[in-house]
């Protein structure tokens, strides 16, 4: 079964989305699996990290700023082609074990929704694969 929904986004920013994928998880009634949340877009990404210090997804967005400086030697017209490569290095999507009905995720985890290039309408997608 496949599950979605929608963001609204800020330019530049991480949204937990730990818990909608949970609920989603809990409706599938899937136990036993795997998890993919995915991204279709160009500029932005998914992501795993820590959940617990706010400052964490500060210095995230600090050091891909940094590693992914707006340059005047971009050539792509809409002129966000740093929002591009933070979503390329970042990743499109980030799978999650399944077990006894619950995201397998360490004690400070959370699943994040990364923005780049905002403010935009969103579109994630989840789905479960469940072991027979």
């Amino acid at each position: 079964m496949l599950f979605s929904f929608s963001l609204k986004t800020e330019r530049e920013q991480f949204y937990n989305i730990t818990r909608q994928v949970q609920s989603f998880l809990e409706e599938s009634g899937v136990q036993d699996g795997l998890c993919c949340v995915y991204c279709p877009h160009t500029t932005a990404g998914i992501t795993i990290n820590e959940n617990a210090d706010p400052d964490v997804v500060h210095d995230l967005l600090l050091g891909l700023d940094s590693a992914f400086p707006d340059r005047p030697a971009f050539r792509h017209a809409e002129g966000n082609s740093s929002a591009h490569l933070k979503s390329s290095c970042i990743g499109a999507s980030a799978m999650v074990i399944v077990e006894n009905g619950r995201l397998v995720l360490g004690t400070w985890q959370g699943i994040y929704f990364c923005e780049f290039d905002g403010p935009r309408n969103r579109r994630c997608y989840v789905k479960f694969i469940e072991n027979k």
